[in-house]
């Protein structure tokens, strides 16, 4: 009978392909702002003529600054120190963090770890293996195991200290002996015709230095003080004053759960990466997963650089890292806001009738429960396969309100259902870019890549 529900719902899956092809055609205009972006690059970044001059000063001794040494800024160092970049790393605090946060490792983060040589900093640290998600509900429980049966035996989630597991990371870097760990807080941004050339921070004494680089990255995370330079904030400009007034009479210590979609400015010369840069729902733990995918993405694209000075070719192979990046980390971004959602306690019967479904879906084992949890390991980066299982919970639970016969009660809390589930998942697709999201290949910057002879 519960496979039968799925086959009896294909009307409402081609329905639901109907609006989202609406969606997409919302969101063509969203092509303009990217050519937008692409002018602004080429307008107000720096001119041929400035070119050398400014990059030859920012070049000194150093080929890239990385601001924060948590997990994805450790991660960068080690990475790019280990391709024989100069890396200098500036960290607000090098002491071992001690806070509840980023305590699982998803099974796709592992494999970027293994892919950035970096796996043996889960050893040591007690970590534990993960082999999937049990799930409770009204006295029934399913066991979700991650599907695995493609990979080597160590292959697995990872849950430990976050704290460990940072200290381990930065102990491997600092040992290359290009890269430069510095306990400092950054101060500002240099800027210069458009173009970052390096950073102004204080160093543990509070002596101020200004230091230049081809290429800054900052990553120090969701309390970031360099976010507004460089993406748009989502913080609404009505808190501000009471959110700055109530950090300001005491020092809450506080990690917020809150999704922030990743929506930067084109700026020559810096990047963003980590939790400063892309945050969603830490239900789904995939934090880490997106910021090492991001990693392993940044080191393929800096690999044939030689020379990073050449401003201009250094932007043209950067730009495309906005848009490759987003195929994992929307897949991951939606997933965590869709199942932080539907499960959340509501009256609403129809939000009811959601999780049962979810639930339900879930439990049927086989592709089921397989596809769903590859996602949400980070196993399956496809966005499709996301919203084809969407699509499956949702005609899932709509033909089984159906059931027996669909009075008007039932179909009534079936329309309410069904206006339940477009209203969470279109807005975060929406927030994370439709076209860049299912079809990045036709984003423009894509083809902007030059070759390097």
């Amino acid at each position: 009978m519960d496979y039968q529900y799925i086959l009896g719902g294909e009307i409402l899956a081609c329905s639901l392909a109907f609006v989202f092809a609406l969606y997409i055609v919302v969101e063509k205009k969203k092509a303009k702002e990217i050519d937008s972006s692409s002018t602004y690059l080429k307008t107000n970044g720096p001119k041929n003529g400035t070119c050398s001059s400014l990059f030859q000063q920012a070049a000194g001794g150093t080929d890239i600054i990385i601001v924060g040494a948590g997990v994805a800024g450790s991660a960068l160092a080690y990475t790019l120190g280990k391709d024989g970049r100069r890396v200098h790393v500036i960290e607000r605090d090098l002491n071992e963090p001690d806070r509840i946060v980023g305590e699982l490792l998803q099974p796709g983060g592992y494999l970027k770890l293994l892919e950035l040589g970096l796996e043996d900093c889960v050893d040591e640290i007690d970590a534990q293996r993960v082999f999937g998600y049990a799930l409770y509900k009204d006295g029934k429980n399913i066991k979700l195991s991650y599907p695995l049966e493609n990979f080597n035996a160590d292959v697995s989630g990872r849950s430990f200290h976050n704290g460990r597991f940072i200290q381990k990371m930065r102990e491997k870097a600092s040992l290359l002996p290009n890269v430069k760990l510095e306990q400092g807080t950054v101060t500002s941004l240099v800027e210069i015709n458009g173009s970052i050339i390096g950073v102004n921070y204080k160093n543990k004494s509070g002596q101020e230095f200004n230091e230049k680089a081809p290429l800054t990255i900052v990553c120090d995370g969701c309390f970031s003080n360099l976010r507004s330079s460089l993406c748009k904030p989502k913080i609404p400009p009505e808190l501000y004053n009471s959110f700055i007034a109530a950090v300001d009479k005491r020092n809450i210590r506080v990690m917020p759960n809150r999704s922030m979609p990743a929506t930067p400015y084109v700026t020559p010369g810096a990047l963003m990466m980590g939790d400063a840069f892309n945050m969603r729902h830490p239900l789904t733990g995939g934090g880490m997963t997106v910021a090492l995918s991001d990693i392993v993405l940044l080191r393929n694209l800096l690999k044939p650089l030689h020379n990073l000075s050449d401003v201009s070719t250094l932007c043209k192979y950067l730009e495309p890292f906005y848009t490759l990046r987003k195929p994992l980390s929307s897949t991951v971004n939606t997933l965590a806001g869709l199942l932080h959602t539907v499960i959340c306690v509501s009256p609403d019967p129809a939000r009811k009738e959601m999780r049962e479904a979810c639930f339900d879906y879930l439990s049927l084992g086989g592709d089921f429960s397989d596809g769903p949890i590859a996602l949400l390991a980070g196993l399956n980066s496809r966005p499709l396969s996301l919203l084809y299982h969407f699509i499956g919970v949702a005609t899932y639970g709509l033909v089984r309100l159906m059931m027996p016969f669909p009075s008007p009660k039932r179909i009534w809390l079936g329309a309410r259902f069904i206006f339940v589930a477009l209203g969470i998942i279109f807005p975060i697709i929406k927030a994370e870019g439709i076209r860049q999201m299912f079809f990045p290949a036709t984003v423009p910057m894509c083809y902007r890549m030059p070759h390097i002879h």
